[in-house]
């Protein structure tokens, strides 16, 4: 009973003039609000209520539709992506060189000599086709054993539901069905290249690389067999066998400042080989450029050896180059350039500062501690990107799947890289796990964009270097300061100059900022109430306050519910009602009365008090007024 006072108290000092039903606090809301049509419904008269109703209904309906488009439009985080320009003194990048050949072949050939042998066979026997020859021909014989590892065939796709294999070191081979091929038929029709690859040696299980040209399966073949070869070499021992920096940079010059190889940091690429790093940023300050130009940028002149070629594994000759930021490692095979023989090649270079937002708006990182992928080139020091991740997630499933780690990617730790000795079925591996789409797709997923970055633009021109005019006195030079010899050891095929240099110190800063903000959200949400209600903030708090007034009125007649069923199950507990207190009065007067009538003989005589004893007290039997019973009497 006092809880229901107090909640009525309070629902008078909230509403202050509202009743108790909610008809009447509805009708004292329109009557009060300040939001248009609420009021014109209770005042006019019958039709223009039901007008001014199913207007206030379709406006309000409208404003609700209006802010969840308006709501969905800031929840889906969208960008807008603005470009500034601005002038200051630039950090020169970090120039990456290498040769396009891994290793010197003088250095590596004793390793690759037998599968030199087989190749020259082979196509001897593609190009050269004639009945009788085999593999015994020569001498001394070929590994088959090597070959047969990862062998190379012939297929003949003519009749496509019955298609000949031919295997090149092989007199006859029975393909699908009776039909038989040998090599003398290689002259009648022409057959595609392939590179058989198996689960296991001598296994049904395997797949077919076909190839539109011979030259692409050859060099597809070579890469398989040497990285097999190579991964067992010891990284001390594939370093030696590359280009040293004493024997590749002949001239350095920077600006006005004179510099030679060991300005330069030396990294093993696998792809590659030997790279050195000019400004990489690892030991010491990177260099600012103090000017733009030519004058003031990177000059170099570089020698690659193109007679020292391994003839089957690089089919292009130059100098692979790389511009990126300091402290990041170099992937030249994505994002590298060739600088050609016998040219002296000019790169003109503009800075682009990429600014991203991180999330919620983009799903950026800012140093990739968030990205689930274990980053394997973590080992060179180097700050992460996107092209790191991704080799990394894939190296990372090779091990998983494969049980080893490709030749061309770092290796997680108490990992060996495959070969084909102890792990027969790496290339069917390989090949099955690069061409997955699924394998690629959890890869991009699981990696991100770095949320800053750096890019450098090139413009690039070429011109023969040196020209024949000069050549002679050049060689002659380059010659005696690298060899100490009075005769040409250089020639066109093998020199290379390069001019590296800002053309403007003018960079461009694109940068992304949240197209809808708070502001602009609470903005449209007020500008829509407005022109469709007439409303503002304080139509929306009138609006809460009834919602809170409805809501102790509901909490009341809960209360005075739950009160009244405890009463309905107390009646029915005791079925018989109570005597009231009339019934109790005239039963105690007959019992007096009775008692009088008896006689004094046959009442009981009473006995005298003991000592010490009060006297009763009589006044609790005092009978009360009928008016001062009741449920809500106080009575002691």
């Amino acid at each position: 009973m006092k809880l229901k006072k107090y909640l009525v108290r309070a629902l008078h000092r909230l509403q202050k003039g509202p009743g108790y039903t909610y008809k009447e606090l509805l009708v004292w809301y329109c009557d009060n609000t300040n939001t248009h049509g609420p009021k014109r419904i209770i005042k006019e008269g019958p039709k223009k209520k039901l007008m001014w109703f199913f207007l206030t209904l379709l406006f309000a309906s409208l404003v609700f539709w209006q802010w969840g488009i308006l709501i969905n439009t800031y929840l889906s985080y969208n960008v807008t992506s603005s470009l500034s320009i601005g002038f200051k003194t630039m950090k020169f990048p970090a120039v990456t060189i290498c040769n396009a050949n891994p290793f010197k072949y003088s250095e590596v050939k004793p390793l690759l000599r037998e599968l030199d042998r087989l190749i020259e066979a082979a196509l001897e026997r593609i190009l050269q086709p004639a009945p009788g020859n085999s593999s015994e021909s020569v001498s001394p014989p070929l590994d088959l054993e090597l070959w047969n590892q990862i062998p190379l065939v012939l297929i003949d796709e003519h009749d496509k539901d019955n298609p000949i294999i031919l295997d090149i070191f092989e007199t006859n081979q029975t393909a699908g069905g009776n039909r038989t091929a040998t090599g003398s038929k290689t002259k009648e029709k022409k057959y595609k290249l392939a590179v058989k690859l198996c689960s296991h040696q001598g296994s049904d299980n395997c797949t077919y690389r076909n190839f539109t040209s011979a030259a692409q399966a050859v060099t597809e073949w070579y890469i398989l067999q040497s990285t097999s070869i190579l991964s067992k070499v010891p990284l001390h021992d594939r370093i030696r066998m590359g280009y040293q920096a004493e024997d590749m940079i002949l001239a350095c010059l920077y600006g006005a400042e004179p510099c030679n190889y060991k300005n330069f940091t030396q990294i093993y690429h696998p792809d590659h080989g030997n790279c050195y790093i000019f400004n990489w940023g690892m030991d010491e300050e990177a260099l600012n450029s103090s000017n733009p130009g030519a004058e003031f940028g990177l000059k170099l002149i570089l020698d690659i050896s193109q007679q020292d070629y391994i003839p089957y594994l690089s089919s292009a000759a130059g100098a692979r180059l790389m511009l990126h930021q300091q402290k990041s490692f170099p992937f030249l095979k994505d994002q590298g350039i060739y600088a050609m023989a016998g040219t002296e090649t000019s790169i003109g270079v503009l800075v682009d500062e990429l600014e991203r937002m991180g999330y919620p708006y983009s799903d950026c990182t800012m140093n990739g501690s968030d990205v689930p992928v274990r980053n394997l080139y973590s080992q060179y020091n180097t700050s992460y990107s996107i092209q790191a991740c991704l080799r990394s997630c894939f190296q990372n499933h090779m091990v998983e799947i494969c049980g080893c780690g490709h030749y061309m990617f770092p290796l997680p730790e108490g990992v060996n890289y495959c070969n084909n000795e102890d792990n027969p079925g790496w290339a069917y591996c390989y090949s099955s796990l690069r061409s997955s789409i699924k394998q690629r797709q959890i890869c991009i997923d699981s990696c991100k964009e770095t949320c800053n970055d750096t890019q450098y633009k090139m413009t690039i021109s070429m011109a023969d270097w040196p020209s024949e005019a000069s050549e002679d006195w050049i060689f002659h030079i380059l010659s005696y300061e690298r060899d100490m010899s009075t005769n040409v050891t250089l020639d066109r095929n093998g020199i290379i100059k390069l001019n590296i240099y800002f053309q403007e110190y003018n960079y461009r800063t694109i940068s992304e900022s949240a197209a809808t903000t708070i502001v602009w959200l609470l903005s449209s949400l007020g500008g829509q109430f407005g022109f469709w209600m007439g409303g503002s903030v304080l139509c929306l708090i009138e609006f809460g306050e009834i919602i809170i007034d409805s809501l102790w009125i509901t909490i009341i007649h809960v209360i005075s519910w739950c009160k009244g069923l405890k009463q309905r199950r107390a009646r029915a507990r005791y079925p018989d009602a109570p005597p009231t207190v009339s019934e109790l009065v005239e039963a105690h007067t007959n019992l007096g009365f009775q008692h009088e009538t008896t006689g004094a003989a046959a009442r009981p005589q009473a006995l005298p008090p003991e000592p010490g004893t009060p006297p009763p007290n009589y006044d609790s039997l005092r009978v009360q007024p009928l008016g001062s019973l009741g449920p809500d009497s106080d009575a002691d």
